[in-house]
C-alpha cells in the first residue's frame, strides 16, 4: 500500500498537479517566481495586440534578460508603448505568449517586483497630493494594509533623494513643472524597490538639468542589479546605459542588438527627427533603420 500510494504520489508530481491547491503546473515553468531565480525578467514569443481593429503589434519577439538595459526604439506609431503596455497589463495581447520572471503573465501576481513610469502623465493627475504622498504610493504593493513602516519610510526617502526631489518633499506636485514631475514619477516606481523597472520614455519633456538627474538616478539602479526596458526616442545621456536596442518598425522587430549609430546630435534609429534650429519646412533626417 505505501509503495503503490508513492507512486501515485510520484506520478502526481511528474505530472505537474498539486492535490492541495488543485492548480496545474505547466510544463517547464515553476508554479512560483522564487522556484526558477534565473528566468529572464521579461519573454515575449510572436506577441500580437490590436488596437481600434487595428493591428499593432504583429508578432514580436523580445527578451529582457536580468541585469540588462534595453532601450526600445522606433517611429511614433511603431507599437513601442503598445509593447510595454502589454508587459504591464494594460493592453491584452491577442496572440502570442508572456512570461514575467518565468511565470505566464496570466498567472503572475508579484507586481511589487515590477515599477513602472507611464508615458506622459502627471504625478497628480488632478488630485491635490504631497511629493511625499504621491512617491509613497510606490509602496502600496509592499506593504498592503496598514500604516507605513519604518523600512516604507526609508524607501520613500531614498527614493526621493535619488532624483534630486527629496527637498520638495512637503510641496504641493501641482507647482512642479514638467521635469519635476516626471522625476517624482520615477520615485514613486523606484520607492518599490523593483527588480524590473519599464519607464515608457521617461525622458520625453524632460529638461537638460532633469534628463542628467534621471541618467544618474538610472546609473545608480543598474548598479544595484537593476533590470531596465526604456522606450525612447532619444538616448541622449542615457546612451552609455543602453545594454541592447530592440527598434520596431510597423509592429515587427527590424534590429535586436547593438544601438544603431545615430545620424546627427539627436537623432534616433527610425527616428524622423526635425532639429529645433532648423527652418520649419526642413526634411527631417532619416537614418533607415525605419524608413
Amino acid at each position: 500500500m505505501e509503495a503503490e500510494e508513492a507512486r501515485e504520489s510520484g506520478e502526481t508530481r511528474e505530472s505537474g498537479e498539486t492535490r492541495e491547491s488543485g492548480e496545474t503546473r505547466e510544463p517547464g515553468v515553476a508554479a512560483d517566481p522564487a522556484e526558477n531565480p534565473a528566468a529572464d525578467p521579461i519573454s515575449l514569443r510572436g506577441a500580437t495586440a490590436t488596437l481600434g481593429g487595428r493591428p499593432v503589434l504583429r508578432g514580436i519577439d523580445l527578451t529582457v534578460r536580468r541585469g540588462e538595459v534595453v532601450a526600445l526604439l522606433g517611429a511614433n506609431g511603431s507599437g513601442k508603448s503598445t509593447a510595454v503596455r502589454s508587459i504591464v497589463g494594460q493592453v491584452p495581447l491577442s496572440g502570442g505568449e508572456l512570461t514575467l520572471f518565468g511565470t505566464p503573465r496570466r498567472r503572475f501576481r508579484d507586481w511589487a517586483r515590477i515599477g513602472y513610469v507611464p508615458q506622459r502623465t502627471t504625478a497628480a493627475s488632478g488630485v491635490p497630493a504631497t511629493v511625499r504622498e504621491v512617491v509613497s504610493a510606490g509602496r502600496l504593493a509592499r506593504r498592503r494594509f496598514g500604516p507605513p513602516r519604518k523600512a516604507d519610510r526609508a524607501a520613500v526617502q531614498r527614493a526621493l533623494e535619488l532624483v534630486g526631489m527629496a527637498d520638495r518633499a512637503r510641496d504641493p506636485v501641482s507647482a512642479l513643472s514638467g521635469g519635476q514631475h516626471q522625476r517624482v514619477l520615477i520615485a514613486r516606481a523606484l520607492a518599490g524597490e523593483p527588480e524590473l523597472l519599464i519607464m515608457d520614455e521617461p525622458m520625453a519633456g524632460v529638461d537638460l538639468a532633469s534628463q542628467e538627474i534621471l541618467a544618474g538616478t538610472l546609473r545608480e539602479q543598474v548598479a544595484e542589479g537593476t533590470t531596465v526596458l526604456l522606450v525612447l526616442h532619444e538616448l541622449g545621456p542615457l546612451e552609455p546605459l543602453i545594454d541592447r536596442a530592440v527598434v520596431l518598425r510597423d509592429g515587427c522587430v527590424v534590429h535586436d542588438g547593438p544601438p544603431p549609430k545615430a545620424v546627427g546630435q539627436h537623432a534616433l534609429p527610425g527616428h524622423d527627427h526635425v532639429h529645433p534650429h532648423a527652418a520649419p519646412d526642413a526634411e527631417p533626417i532619416r537614418t533607415g533603420l525605419l524608413t
